[in-house]
């Protein structure tokens, strides 16, 4: 763990939660002095009030049990006018097994504020269930940019939920990276609340063996001139599976909205399978909204291309499928997290050469 933190360098705070317990936080003495907050929420004489600010009923059964057991939510609160320029670093470690894990992390930015995010979702091999539950609210004009980063290891159930709410002229910027898992499942809703707010949403995925990983989004558009860009690519491998929906609403008063929705999937193995499923649902007109999705094998006429030039296949598939990701993981809100994505492609791109050796 020291290794991966150490990859941030400087941190404006880091959190520590085992289990859903908060064991450890450290807050640099900059950040205090501004006013920032980060912590249990029972700390905050009004963390009462942050509870609910982006979720006020939970979805669906597991945010239920996440909000009646959850142990210990963790707070960041940014307050207005401060503008963090390290990241704030949440390491969400499961080391229980046959466990029910439920940990919840609340994030306030302020008017005029801004922040960096970066969860860090990982495990030992226990065979336990993880229900995350991230709520955020970015204040008018404020700035979030938030990242996960989930490497659960390969016998956990994971069923996360993240909401967003942004207010006028607000952005955030969400970045998810799913690599563990034996079934992991991410809901990500971000609801545009105020006019000229702002999200972009960017996720890339790999899936190995018998993995599923599944992604249901929701760019909910709730006031005039609000702009949403989604982009989310996978690959799976093996007999492993992969499932994206999304849905773009546009409310009737939401007129002038701009939201795009991409899903891009690729099959590097005739067992693998994905599916996606993009939507729309528009309630107004003055509006610019599309969605576009493939599920392909990689690209034959590439591939031959660099064959041409005496690149043996197997490197060429692997150059290709790192461009393919190369967008992405430009998008990530921190060097440290775009490097552990291409640190993982390449150890699960050697593992697949090493197979197709062995194969051979």
């Amino acid at each position: 763990m020291e290794r991966d933190l150490a990859a941030f360098g400087p941190m404006s705070a880091v959190v520590v939660v085992r289990n859903g317990w908060v064991v450890e936080v450290t807050l640099n003495a900059e950040a205090a002095d501004a006013g920032v907050t980060v912590g249990p929420i029972a700390d905050l004489d009004d963390g009462a009030d942050h509870l609910g600010a982006a979720l006020d009923v939970p979805v669906d059964l597991f945010g239920h049990l996440n909000r009646a057991f959850g142990p210990e939510p963790v707070a960041v609160v940014v307050p207005d006018g401060v503008r963090l320029e390290d990241p704030v670093v949440v390491v969400a470690l499961t080391d229980a097994d046959d466990a029910a894990v439920f940990s919840r992390v609340i994030i306030r930015i302020g008017d005029d504020a801004a922040a960096t995010v970066v969860e860090l979702h990982t495990s030992t091999e226990v065979g336990s269930l993880v229900v995350p539950v991230l709520e955020a609210t970015v204040g008018s004009h404020g700035y979030l940019r938030h990242a996960v980063v989930q490497e659960m290891g390969p016998r956990v159930w994971q069923l996360a939920h993240q909401a967003f709410r942004v207010d006028q002229s607000g952005t955030v910027e969400t970045f998810a990276v799913a690599l563990g898992g034996d079934y992991a499942r991410t809901r990500v809703d971000c609801r545009l609340a105020g006019r000229g707010a702002e999200g972009r949403l960017a996720a890339a995925y790999y899936g190995e063996d018998d993995q599923m990983l599944d992604f249901r989004t929701f760019q909910d558009h709730a006031a005039p001139d609000t702009t949403s860009e989604l982009t989310f690519k996978g690959a799976v491998d093996g007999s492993s599976r992969s499932v994206y929906t999304g849905l773009i609403r546009v409310r009737p008063e939401a007129v002038r909205t701009s939201a795009h929705q991409t899903n891009r999937n690729v099959k590097l193995s005739s067992n693998a399978w994905a599916k996606s499923v993009p939507n729309l649902e528009i309630e107004t007109d003055d509006v610019v909204c599309s969605h576009a999705s493939t599920v392909s094998p990689v690209d034959e006429d590439q591939r031959f291309f660099l064959e041409s030039r005496g690149i043996p296949t197997g490197v060429a598939e692997r150059l290709l499928l790192e461009g393919f990701f190369a967008d992405v993981a430009a998008a990530a809100p921190h060097p440290a997290v775009s490097e552990t994505l291409r640190e993982a492609l390449a150890e699960r791109l050697d593992r697949r050469t090493a197979g197709e050796k062995n194969a051979s």
